[in-house]
């Protein structure tokens, strides 16, 4: 092969890895946001559904799980679900069974049947988001809107209700469709995708879907300010989309050390700093 022809593919290379490279930048990219917006969340921890005990004597999710947080100084992640009648309750799983040991769906339950269980044998009753809101007391906030049949609605809602809240607060999901109401109906609001390995992914998605989602694919819809993944080796387009600014938020934190690659940390069972940054 002649010295010309060499030239004329190395370029052909170089330009294809060059256009591998921007596509995958773009479809990565995440949102633009200033130092000032990011200034509240940055180098902070966050109790992951409040600063509950491993025993269950303060259950996850509960009003006091919330105050300790806030009388501590941490920051505090939370799961809201829309109900039946249109409530917004803190929980985190989709069926009361595991945390109230009573089958059902909280999308199919009124606020009233949720209010009436009982949080892993206490007397602590699953909160509304505005009881919540007031137990965290103005700390630092994650709000996780939790996937289901009326996302619209739950944004609308939950929109509504954070605008009144006193301290910082932000937004994440795993849906894109959420995070993309965000974008597109409150821009001002930092927004977040959450993420996982694809293994984790592939027991409730197709095998498409998973790869998409745990590589972060759909920030192209959403522009995300933040990628909050779990704990592990995270994907070489979730490693671009922080190179490209996107604050890194970690979860679920059991030791002090994974502050060393976060910018925040979703911690819980342990005592960390309330800020380290």
């Amino acid at each position: 092969m002649s010295i010309n022809r060499l030239a004329r593919a190395g370029l052909v290379s170089a330009g294809a890895i060059a256009a591998t490279a921007a596509a995958a930048a773009f479809l990565c990219a995440p949102g633009r946001i200033d130092r000032a917006r990011r200034a509240p969340f940055m180098g902070r921890n966050y109790a992951h559904r409040g600063l509950h005990r491993i025993d269950k004597s303060t259950p996850e999710n509960s009003v006091p799980a919330f105050e300790h947080a806030h009388r501590i100084g941490y920051g505090v992640e939370l799961d809201v679900h829309i109900t039946a009648d249109g409530g917004l309750a803190v929980f985190h799983d989709d069926d009361t069974e595991r945390m109230c040991g009573v089958p059902g769906r909280v999308e199919d339950m009124t606020l009233a049947e949720l209010k009436a269980l009982r949080l892993a044998g206490t007397d602590y009753a699953i909160p509304t988001l505005a009881e919540a809101l007031e137990a965290c007391g103005g700390s630092p906030l994650i709000v996780e809107l939790k996937r289901g049949g009326r996302n619209k609605e739950l944004c609308r809602k939950v929109y509504e209700a954070m605008r009144g809240y006193p301290g910082p607060w932000c937004v994440e999901s795993f849906d894109p469709k959420i995070v993309f109401w965000f974008r597109l109906h409150a821009p001002e609001v930092v927004r977040g995708q959450l993420s996982t390995r694809y293994a984790s992914l592939r027991k409730s998605c197709s095998p498409v879907s998973a790869f998409i989602l745990s590589r972060c694919l759909t920030n192209v819809l959403t522009r995300p300010h933040f990628i909050a993944y779990e704990i592990g080796r995270r994907p070489l387009t979730v490693k671009l989309a922080a190179a490209l600014g996107a604050m890194r938020v970690a979860w679920t934190s059991l030791e002090w050390k994974t502050e060393e690659r976060a910018d925040a940390v979703i911690f819980q069972f342990y005592r960390p700093r309330v800020k380290y940054k």
